[in-house]
């Protein structure tokens, strides 16, 4: 039966993609995607009217073509979540036009991968300037430096969003790509080695509404960046043109009622015309500190009064085995803290400590609850401890 829901789910988020409010009802109405396809004709008829291009579609001949197509995907670790299931991220769901399904592929599963996880969208335009691209690794940065160490979301478009992936991976965050193809590509092709390295990250995915052999066009991107707004919170403008998708996307998420930021630029600058004017629309908060944007994001800073540091717990646990011991469990520590999903091998490397003797602090660290690892050994801090 379980196999059977996802089977449906697929098939009603092929026929709906572009109206998933159609889906939605339906599920509502009927309880579950494996309940639409059970109703009596009858009962469809009245449902869709006389009329209906869809009507024609709710059948069993279309639900074979989702089970071909799942087999394949399945067989690669692929996932797919229908809205009102298990697995279907929560904030995305309060979206009227969230789509009715997901396709994911990640370390993880879609149960946890959202849970207890927040999220910020990082999103602007390809053509970054230097000055965007400072900036946006700026902001990660400093989200990366808080407490609750959100997960970053972005379109895994060339400029500023595949700055924002790369700089969460290189300070530690999980980091979330919605993809404007099938979840069995890739765009843009380039960036395929980054796919690899989020698809072997805990906390990292890949995410698509777009069904398999799907190919990038031009109305995609908006469908694609709705996503995008819908996941987060909060949504940071870095740079973009009036008319670009990343300032459609920071409207996207105004309309959700998500806080929108921008960073400000300089007014005669075409690629920062966007940030400024959501900002004098007063649509978006202008960014114009590092040290106000944790607050400005709901986030604390590790500097608040929430309790010690990472830092000042560890000292606390190990003073007693010396300043030597303490100094190397404290840099193996905060490397992991910086760079989620790091092996041991890869912190011997890193720190041109011996692996024999980091493989132990890994364990002391995973006994006394400051980390945790996964089956291959990939660390990453326990949140608890932070």
């Amino acid at each position: 039966m379980d196999n059977y829901e996802i089977l449906c789910g697929i098939t009603l988020n092929r026929i709906f993609g572009y109206e998933p409010s159609i889906a939605r009802r339906l599920i509502g109405r009927f309880g579950s995607p494996g309940a639409v396809f059970s109703q009596s004709p009858g009962t469809l008829d009245e449902v869709f009217g006389p009329f209906s291009k869809y009507r024609p579609l709710i059948c069993d001949a279309e639900i074979e073509v989702s089970a071909n197509e799942w087999a394949s995907l399945e067989a690669t670790g692929c996932r797919f979540v229908s809205i009102g299931g298990s697995g279907y991220p929560e904030l995305l769901a309060e979206c009227e036009d969230a789509p009715c399904g997901l396709y994911i592929r990640s370390a993880d599963s879609p149960e946890s991968l959202w849970k207890g996880i927040n999220s910020v969208s990082i999103v602007g335009t390809r053509d970054i300037s230097p000055y965007g691209k400072d900036w946006t690794e700026r902001i990660v940065r400093t989200i990366a430096s808080t407490r609750q160490r959100p997960a970053i979301v972005s379109g895994f478009a060339m400029g500023v969003d595949i700055t924002a992936h790369l700089a969460a991976l290189a300070f530690g965050l999980p980091t979330i790509a919605v993809l404007p193809v099938g979840i069995d590509n890739i765009y843009p092709w380039r960036h395929r080695y980054i796919a690899r390295q989020m698809l072997n990250t805990p906390g990292c995915a890949l995410v698509t509404d777009f069904p398999p052999g799907t190919t990038p066009q031009a109305f995609h991107f908006l469908r694609r960046n709705r996503i995008i707004a819908g996941l987060s919170r909060a949504t940071i403008l870095a740079e973009s043109k009036a008319k670009g998708g990343g300032t459609m996307t920071a409207r996207l998420a105004a309309g959700y009622g998500r806080d929108v930021l921008c960073l400000p630029g300089r007014i005669d600058d075409i690629r920062s015309a966007g940030c400024n004017r959501l900002i004098k629309e007063k649509i978006a908060e202008p960014i114009t500190d590092l040290e106000s944007l944790p607050g400005m994001l709901g986030l604390d800073s590790r500097g608040g009064g929430a309790g010690p540091g990472l830092e000042k717990r560890l000292e606390d646990c190990y003073s007693g085995s010396g300043q030597e011991r303490l100094g190397a469990i404290k840099q193996v520590c905060l490397l992991i803290r910086d760079r989620r999903g790091i092996s041991p091998d890869e912190i011997s490397r890193e720190l041109d400590m011996d692996y024999g003797k980091v493989s132990a602090i890994v364990c002391l660290l995973e006994s006394d609850g400051f980390i945790c690892t996964d089956l291959l050994r990939r660390c990453c801090i326990d949140n608890k401890k932070l």
